[in-house]
């Protein structure tokens, strides 16, 4: 248990809700493996309250939050100063309180390509990708994918239109990239087989309620990568499905956990121990 004092440096999240996070035992385990006087708290901040809740973070001598769902977008105007990363893809999900000045991060990026990283360590460069969905980890997940070398993108969204504003977003950021937009009902087998890469950027697959498209999980080859953001008490569909064909999968977990270290090492200064995180966020 952390042991919280009057000298004890405050971190969280903010969301709305907030209850179902991860994050607090992989920050508060990591504290205590570093023997740090610091705590990870959950916030529900809901959306009205937003701008009262980053102002409150320097009167309370927070050092800093994570961002989830809704507030990400949000936050960005009530910030002194941004990353290149956060404002490529308009989403803050790490704030760091400095004297006289709050930061704004976006570690989903170097998380997604660490996860990624730790599974398929050679180049991408020309390499094809097919990316289910067009929110924020979509985004972090394109940017990441683009900045790794993949000359082709196809983006599956369920509404088109947010698949078309996601490349317009990002293409000059990833001008290397060639894109295409598909609803999902437009995903063909071929799209799917002809990939190197498959992300699944959604929350489909997170229940029996939301699966991922059929003709994704039928389609998956051996020599597919697959990355599914989702985490749970069981893989989803397409990562079993590659599992069971020997390709090779990175899950939800990966990211969250390399995309929370980052975090760390932004309050701290200092390596995050990544293998105490990712025990404490299984548990």
């Amino acid at each position: 248990m952390t042991t919280i004092a009057g000298t004890t440096v405050l971190t969280g999240i903010i969301g709305w809700p907030v209850s179902h996070s991860l994050s607090p035992a992989m920050h508060n385990a990591a504290f205590a493996s570093e023997g740090l006087d610091m705590a990870y708290v959950p916030l529900p901040v809901a959306p009205a309250r937003v701008e009262a809740a980053v102002a409150g973070l320097r009167a309370l001598g927070f050092r800093g939050v994570n961002v989830t769902m809704p507030h990400k977008a949000a936050v960005l105007p009530l910030l002194d100063w941004i990353d290149g990363d956060a404002r490529g893809i308009e989403a803050v999900n790490t704030i760091v309180v400095e004297p006289g000045e709050l930061r704004g991060y976006n570690t989903d990026v170097g998380g997604f390509v660490a996860a990624l990283r730790e599974v398929v360590p050679e180049p991408l460069t020309g390499a094809g990708a097919l990316v289910l969905g067009a929110g924020g980890v979509a985004r972090a997940a394109v940017l990441g994918l683009a900045r790794l070398g993949v000359a082709r993108c196809t983006v599956a969204a369920r509404t088109p239109a947010r698949g078309e504003d996601l490349v317009r977003l990002l293409q000059p950021l990833a001008a290397g990239t060639r894109f295409t937009v598909l609803a999902f009902g437009e995903l063909e087998a071929a799209v799917v087989r002809e990939a190197d890469i498959l992300v699944n950027a959604t929350p489909l697959g997170m229940d029996e309620a939301l699966k991922v498209p059929r003709v994704l999980v039928d389609n998956i080859l051996r020599d597919h990568i697959v990355y599914d953001v989702v985490y749970g008490q069981r893989p989803t569909m397409p990562l079993e499905q590659a599992r069971a064909l020997g390709a090779r999968a990175i899950d939800g977990l990966a990211m969250l956990v390399c995309q929370a270290a980052l975090s760390f090492e932004l309050w701290t200064g200092r390596p995050a121990p990544r293998e105490v995180m990712r025990s404490a966020a299984r548990r």
